[in-house]
């Protein structure tokens, strides 16, 4: 009997746990240790967190107060849909680049930081990228670039 109680309260202890590093993340602090990618742009190499749950995607960058220029964040659906995304929480000023499944850019909007503005895909895609402001306009990346990656050429 004493064996069940103890392994009620490791899962009642894990649970807690659990409940409040997600607790955590909402209420300021940065998701940093997500999954990465590489992704390629022309002649550059982003260093992409993959953000793939619901939750995941739900925080975002929410919280960063930098992010090394050659880095982003890479948000994956699980089908094609018009993505809409918004900048509550989010300290920095981001850039977003709509992704078709192929890893053609759809569109790209700026978006500034801690307002609810609404930012969407012109078409229906599986993929968003986010990187500081101006990054895409800086290397001349518009809407018809193609990125590469594992991501992209997965779905092919």
């Amino acid at each position: 009997m004493k064996m069940k109680t103890v392994s009620y309260c490791l899962v009642a202890l894990s649970i807690a746990t659990t409940a409040l590093a997600a607790q955590a993340q909402t209420q300021g602090a940065p998701q940093t240790d997500l999954p990465r990618t590489q992704i390629s742009a022309g002649m550059y190499l982003i260093d992409a967190q993959v953000a793939s749950s619901p939750r995941e995607r739900e925080i975002g960058l929410m919280h960063r107060k930098e992010m090394p220029a050659q880095e982003g964040m890479l948000f994956i659906f699980e089908q094609p849909a018009t993505q809409c995304f918004w900048m509550k929480n989010t300290l920095l000023p981001l850039s977003a680049a709509f992704v078709a499944d192929d890893g053609t850019i759809v569109n790209i909007a700026d978006m500034k930081p801690m307002t609810e503005n609404s930012h969407c895909s012109t078409k229906p895609v599986r993929y968003v990228l986010e990187m500081n402001v101006g990054w895409f306009d800086k290397r001349g990346f518009k809407a018809g670039t193609r990125l590469g990656g594992k991501p992209f050429t997965a779905r092919q």
